[in-house]
C-alpha cells in the first residue's frame, strides 16, 4: 500500500501544509504534522472532504466576545465544486477602504477573515475610510455565488448579515487596495437587498461610500510567489484587560489615525512587467549621447576678466593668498612669478604696495591703493581772519645736560622741580603755563641728556620761540648744538640764554664766540639774536629774559581760532595706576572741552577729564594751553596728533583703521625676505641677543632709553626689546620674561608683592633705575660680558732633552736643561724635534732630583714627564706656554 505524506498532499491540492492540516484536523482525522503519512484511503477521503461542497449551518448562536453583543445573520450560500483552473499571474489590485460601524455601547469582536461582513451602520458622523483586507478565493472557487449588494442605511437594530465563503488556504490571500472615495452622509431610507443572478462576478458596495468594487474570478486569483497573508482563527477573543467607554473610544481614535496614516503612505503605482522591463536600446543611446553633450557644454573655458574686474584694490600690505584670490590665479604661480622677480614669499606671508602692483603686472591685473579717507571725518579749514585771536607764545627751554634750564624754570614758575627730578636733572618733557604781569606763557622743559634728541625734536616743531640756556663757565657743548640744529630745522626764533654768570670762572665773551661760529650772532655785533644774561641761582635777569620773550611773541603776531574743534600735539604720556592712560597735550587750534570725542594716534576715547600743570580739574582748554587728558583707549605715542571729532563713532572708525594700517605695515616689514639678505639672516643667527623688557613712567623715557639702548648693539651682541610700555611692571612683563629669558628694566617704576615673588619664583631679573645714566652703564656690562673674549699664547720657556729614563709605571722621564726663560708644571707643552711640531699637550711632572719643582728657572736640570706621550730622543726641545685670556672693551 503507497503512501503519501501530508505535504505531498498539500502541493497536489495546491494548499498551504497548515491550511490542509487544519482543514484534515478538522474531519478529525489524527495527523502530527505536515511530513505525517497518509494512507491511499485516508488520502481520498480528505480529497472528498475537500471537494465536496460547503453547507454554511443557518443558525448560529451568538457568542459574547467583548461587553457588548453584536447580532449576526448568516446566508446560506450554495458552492459547487469545479475543476481547477490553470493558474494566471494577475496585477496586484489596490486595497478596498472602508467604514467601520461600531455602536458607541459595544465594541466588535474580530471576525473571520473567511467572511464577508454586512453591517448596518449607525447614524454617526462620517469618519475617515478604513482600509479593510479582503480574501482572494482559491482557483477552486464556486461558480455561482449569490452575490449581496450592502446596504447603504440600516436601522440602529436591524442585525448584519453574515456571508460566509468557503474555505479558501491563507497561502492564495491577497491584499487589496481601493483609493478611498469621498465620504458622504447616507439616506436614512433601508433599500432592500435585491438578489443578483449567479456569476463569477461579486459586487460589492463599502458602506458610507459611493465606491462599488467587482470582484472576478481573475483578481481572485494570487501568482505562486505572492507572499501569504496570515490568517486569525475566527471568533477568538483578544485577551485584553476591560477597559471603560472613554478608553475604548481613545484607542479607536488613535486606530482610525493609524490607519490613516496607512491609507496616505500606501499608495501604489500598478506598471505592468511589459512596460517596465522593456529594452529600450535607442532612448540609452540617446540619453547618453545627450550626457556627453552636457559634459561639453560645462567644460571650463579661458575667459579673459573685464578691464574693469582686472583692477584690484588693496591696502599698503596684503597677504600673498589673499591677492591670489582676488586675482582669480593659483598661489603656487604666483610664488613662482615672485621668486623669478627675486622675491621669496610663502603663501601666508604679506607682500607690500610695490611688490603687490609688480606682481600683479605679470597677470594682466592693476593694483590700486584704497586709502581710507581721512579727510571725509578729519576736516580742515582754512580760518576766517575775522576769527582769529591772539594766543600766548609757547616757549621751549633747550641746552646742554646740567647748564641750569629746569632750575631757571622753576624761578619763573616759583617751583622747586628740580629737587623732585631723580639726580638732578630732567628726564620728562614738561608743559607749564606761567602768567606773568606782561601776559601769559607757555614753557616747555626738554632733557639735555644725549638720549632725549627726540623730545628735543619734538619740543623744537610745537613751539613758537626757543630759549638757548647756555652756562657761561661751560661754554657750547654737543647737545648745545644739537639744540641749536633742531631750532633750525623748525624754522623758530632763538633767545639765549647765559646761565651762572654769578661764578667766577665765567665767560660771556666765549659763549658769544662759540655760538657765533654756530651762526646766532649776538644783536650787539650786528646780528639778530638776543643775549641775556641771567643767574637762575641768583635770580638775576629774569625780568629782562620774560620781556623779550613777550616782545618776540608780539613781533610773531601768535593768533589762533578758539571756536572750532581742537587740535593739538601730545607733548608726553604715561599710564596712571588709577586715572588709566594720560596724555599731556598742548593745544594749537580750536578749543577742547570736556566730553568731547577725541582721536590721538591710533587710540580714541572721549574726554572724561582735564587738567593744567598743577593738576586742578578744568572744563576746557584754548589755543596754546596745556592740558592733561584722561580718557583715551590707550597711551599714545609723544607727538601724535590729538584731532577732536564731533561723533565718537568717527573717531573710532579712524582709529581701527590707523590700527589695520600700523599693523600691515609692521607684517610687511618683519615678513620681507629676498635672496640678498637671505644670507645676512642666516649670519645674524651666530649673534648673540640681549633680550630685554622695557617699562617706564611716561613713553617719552622709553623712547630716549630705547634709542639710547639700540646704539649699544656691535656685531657680537644685539640688543633686542621684545616689549615696552609704561605703568607698574605687571605678571604678564614677568610671564614673558620667563619664557624669553628677558631682563625687565624698570625706570621709575616698581612691581607690586605679588609681581615681586612670581619673578623671584620664576628668576626673572628686574633692574631698577631712575636715572638714564646707570641703565646705559649696567646695559654696556651686560654686553660686555656675552662678548666672546680673545687668548694669546704666552711663551713661559724652553728646555733641552739630554737623556731618556725609562720609569716603570710611570713612562718615559726626559732628563733635561732649562735653556730659556722659566718652566712651570702643569703648564701645556709642545714637543720640537728638528723645527718640526711633534706633539702638543701637557705637562704631567716636573722634578729638580727627586723632589717635585713647582718651576725651574733658566740654567737648571730637571725630569719632565708628558702626559700619555713617551716618544722622546735626545736633542728634542721641549717648549712651555700658557694662553692669556684678554678680555673684551665696549668701543
Amino acid at each position: 500500500m503507497a503512501k503519501i505524506r501530508v505535504y505531498e498532499l498539500a502541493r497536489d491540492l495546491n494548499m498551504t501544509n497548515q491550511a490542509l492540516l487544519d482543514r484534515i484536523r478538522s474531519m478529525d482525522i489524527d495527523v502530527k504534522s505536515h511530513i505525517s503519512s497518509l494512507d491511499d484511503e485516508t488520502a481520498a477521503k480528505i480529497k472528498a472532504g475537500i471537494h465536496a461542497p460547503v453547507v454554511i449551518p443557518e443558525d448560529v448562536e451568538e457568542t459574547r466576545v467583548k461587553p457588548t453583543i453584536i447580532r449576526r445573520r448568516k446566508i446560506v450560500v450554495q458552492a459547487e465544486a469545479e475543476p481547477e483552473p490553470e493558474p494566471e499571474a494577475a496585477s496586484p489590485a489596490p486595497e478596498l477602504p472602508a467604514e467601520e460601524a461600531l455602536e458607541k455601547e459595544a465594541v466588535a469582536p474580530e471576525i473571520d477573515e473567511k467572511e464577508i461582513v454586512e453591517t448596518a451602520p449607525v447614524e454617526v458622523k462620517p469618519q475617515e475610510p478604513e482600509l479593510i483586507k479582503e480574501e482572494q478565493q482559491k482557483q477552486q472557487v464556486v461558480k455561482a455565488l449569490k452575490p449581496v449588494k450592502a446596504v447603504k442605511k440600516a436601522r440602529k437594530d436591524t442585525p448584519a448579515k453574515i456571508l460566509r465563503l468557503p474555505e479558501i488556504p491563507r497561502a492564495v490571500e491577497p491584499v487589496i487596495e481601493v483609493k478611498p472615495a469621498k465620504l458622504s452622509v447616507p439616506p436614512e431610507k433601508t433599500e432592500p437587498a435585491a438578489p443578483v443572478p449567479a456569476s463569477e462576478t461579486v459586487t460589492t458596495h463599502i458602506p458610507g461610500t459611493k465606491t462599488t468594487v467587482e470582484i472576478t474570478p481573475e483578481l481572485l486569483r494570487k501568482p505562486a510567489h505572492d507572499k501569504a497573508v496570515p490568517k486569525k482563527d475566527p471568533l477568538v477573543p483578544e485577551k485584553k484587560k476591560k477597559k471603560d467607554k472613554d478608553k475604548v473610544e481613545d484607542e479607536l481614535d488613535v486606530r482610525d489615525k493609524k490607519l490613516f496614516k496607512k491609507k496616505i503612505f500606501k499608495k501604489k503605482e500598478i506598471v505592468e512587467a511589459e512596460d517596465l522591463y522593456a529594452p529600450q536600446p535607442r532612448i540609452r543611446k540617446d540619453k547618453k549621447a545627450s550626457k556627453i553633450k552636457v559634459l561639453q557644454a560645462q567644460k571650463p573655458q579661458i575667459t579673459v576678466p573685464k578691464a574693469i574686474k582686472r583692477r584690484i584694490k588693496i591696502d599698503d600690505a596684503i597677504v600673498l593668498s589673499d591677492l591670489a584670490k582676488r586675482m582669480g590665479i593659483k598661489s603656487g604661480e604666483m610664488i613662482k612669478t615672485l621668486m623669478g622677480m627675486g622675491v621669496l614669499a610663502t603663501v601666508n606671508q604679506t607682500i607690500d604696495f610695490d611688490t603687490a602692483a609688480l606682481v600683479a603686472t605679470e597677470f594682466n591685473y592693476e593694483v590700486e591703493r584704497a586709502s581710507f579717507e581721512e579727510s571725509s571725518f578729519i576736516k580742515t579749514e582754512k580760518d576766517d581772519p575775522g576769527s582769529l585771536i591772539g594766543r600766548p607764545p609757547v616757549v621751549t627751554i633747550m641746552g646742554h645736560v646740567d647748564h641750569g634750564k629746569t632750575s631757571l624754570l622753576d624761578v619763573i614758575r616759583k617751583t622747586k622741580i628740580t629737587e623732585i627730578e631723580a639726580g638732578g636733572i630732567t628726564q620728562h618733557i614738561g608743559a607749564y603755563h606761567v602768567s606773568t604781569d606782561n601776559g601769559q606763557i607757555v614753557f616747555l622743559d626738554t632733557p639735555g641728556h644725549e638720549a632725549f634728541t627726540a623730545m628735543r625734536a619734538r619740543g623744537a616743531k610745537v613751539t613758537d620761540i626757543v630759549v638757548l640756556v647756555v652756562a657761561a663757565d661751560d661754554g657750547v657743548k654737543p647737545q648745545t648744538v644739537e639744540a641749536v640744529n633742531h631750532s633750525k630745522a623748525a624754522g623758530v626764533q632763538i633767545i639765549v640764554a647765559v646761565n651762572k654768570i654769578d661764578k667766577p670762572e665765567a665767560d660771556i665773551e666765549r659763549v658769544k664766540r662759540e655760538l657765533a661760529d654756530l651762526g646766532l650772532v649776538p644783536e650787539e655785533w650786528g646780528g639778530d639774536t638776543p643775549f641775556i644774561k641771567v643767574s637762575a641761582k641768583q635770580r638775576i635777569g629774569i625780568n629782562d629774559l620774560l620781556e623779550m620773550i613777550i616782545l618776540q611773541a608780539e613781533v610773531l603776531e601768535l593768533k589762533a581760532n578758539p571756536n572750532k574743534l581742537a587740535f593739538g600735539h601730545v607733548v608726553e604720556a604715561k599710564l596712571d595706576s588709577g586715572r588709566g592712560p594720560v596724555a599731556t597735550v598742548l593745544i594749537s587750534e580750536g578749543t577742547l572741552h570736556t566730553g568731547e570725542s577725541v582721536v590721538c594716534g591710533i587710540h580714541y576715547g572721549k574726554v572724561r577729564a582735564l587738567l593744567n600743570d598743577r593738576g586742578m580739574k578744568v572744563s576746557e582748554a584754548g589755543p596754546s594751553i596745556p592740558v592733561e587728558v584722561i580718557g583715551l583707549s590707550g597711551v599714545p605715542m609723544a607727538g601724535d596728533e590729538l584731532i577732536s571729532l564731533a561723533d565718537e563713532k568717527d573717531a573710532k572708525q579712524v582709529s581701527t583703521y590707523r590700527i589695520q594700517r600700523q599693523r600691515a605695515k609692521e607684517l610687511a616689514k618683519t615678513s620681507r625676505l629676498s635672496l640678498e639678505n637671505l644670507f645676512a639672516r642666516i649670519q645674524e643667527g651666530q649673534v648673540k641677543n640681549l633680550t630685554l623688557i622695557l617699562k617706564a613712567d611716561v613713553n617719552g623715557s622709553i623712547e630716549a632709553i630705547r634709542d639710547s639702548l639700540n646704539k649699544l648693539s656691535n656685531k657680537e651682541v644685539k640688543i633686542d626689546i621684545i616689549h615696552s610700555g609704561t605703568g607698574a611692571i605687571t605678571e604678564s612683563d614677568v610671564s614673558l620674561a620667563a619664557v624669553s629669558n628677558a631682563i625687565i628694566i624698570g625706570f621709575n617704576v616698581r612691581p607690586s608683592s605679588k609681581v615681586q615673588s612670581i619673578a623671584n619664583d620664576e628668576n626673572v631679573d628686574i633692574r631698577y633705575y631712575n636715572i638714564i645714566y646707570n641703565v646705559i652703564k649696567d646695559i654696556k656690562d651686560s654686553i660686555v660680558g656675552l662678548m666672546s673674549s680673545t687668548f694669546i699664547e704666552r711663551v713661559l720657556g724652553r728646555a733641552q732633552v739630554r737623556e731618556i729614563f725609562h720609569v716603570p709605571k710611570i713612562g718615559t722621564i726626559a732628563g733635561s736643561y732649562v735653556t730659556e726663560g722659566k718652566i712651570e708644571r702643569g703648564r701645556q707643552i709642545r714637543l720640537i724635534r728638528d723645527g718640526i711640531v711633534c706633539f702638543e699637550g701637557k705637562n704631567s711632572s716636573l722634578r729638580r732630583f727627586k723632589d717635585d719643582a713647582k718651576e725651574i728657572s733658566s740654567g737648571f736640570e730637571c725630569g719632565i714627564g708628558i702626559e700619555n706621550y713617551n716618544d722622546i730622543k735626545v736633542g728634542d726641545i721641549i717648549e712651555f706656554y700658557y694662553m692669556e685670556e684678554i678680555k673684551p672693551e665696549f668701543e
